[in-house]
This record gives C-alpha cells, structure tokens and sequence, in this order.
C-alpha cells in the first residue's frame, strides 16, 4: 500500500514563503508525476505545480516565478517552495503522486496540508 505524508503548511503573513514536502512509502517500483494540487474553500481542486520522472515542471499561471516544485528520487520526496505567499494562495494543499507498486499503477493523495496567508 501506497501512503502519502505531508508537511510544512501553517500561517504565514503575505510576502512570506513557506516549504511543503511530501514523501511516499511503501513497495514502489517507479514513481512517474509528482505533483501539488489546491483547494480553496467554494473552488474545485486544481493543479499548482508537477514534476514528472524527467524533471519536466509545470505550474499554474498564478504561481509562475513565485512557486518552485522539485524532487529527490532517493528519497521518494517532493517539494514545493513557495515565496512571495499571496492571501489569495491560502488554501488545502494536497500532494499527489503516480507511479508503480506491487499492485500496478497507483495514483496516491495526501491527507492535505492547511496554508493560510493573512494580509
């Protein structure tokens, strides 16, 4: 079984930064796209940034040059730094990864980690 931890959200005032980190467990063979979804409270869930197995990225125009999303394969973790917080990034954070375990292909999500920026 493919389990999901998440960490580093919090409250933290407008302008100010703050570092999510993500990190799978379990028997996995690969892990393909690792990724950051968000979701506000009335919004749908939606994507802010991933990262495939390449290293390939891809952001959301809101957070272009102002997010950065990286991994570290040894360690099954992935990032996101994320600076110049905006009130309007407050949010549930979710981390999502897909790859292959004992079982096949798996497409995992974090319990989700609360940001809040204040203004």
């Amino acid at each position: 079984q493919v389990r999901l931890v998440e960490s580093g959200g919090g409250l933290v005032q407008a302008g100010g930064s703050l570092r999510l980190s993500c990190t799978t467990s379990g028997i996995i063979f690969s892990i393909r796209t690792m990724g950051w979804y968000r979701q506000a409270p009335g919004k749908q869930r939606e994507l802010v940034a991933d990262i495939t197995s390449g290293g390939s990225t891809n952001y959301a125009d809101s957070v272009k040059g102002r997010f950065t999303i990286s991994r570290v394969d040894a360690k099954n973790t992935v990032y996101l730094q994320m600076n110049s917080l905006r009130p309007e990034d407050t949010a549930v954070y979710y981390c999502n990864v897909k790859g292959l375990g004992t079982r096949g292909g798996f497409d995992s999500w974090g319990q989700g980690t609360q940001v809040t920026v204040s203004s």
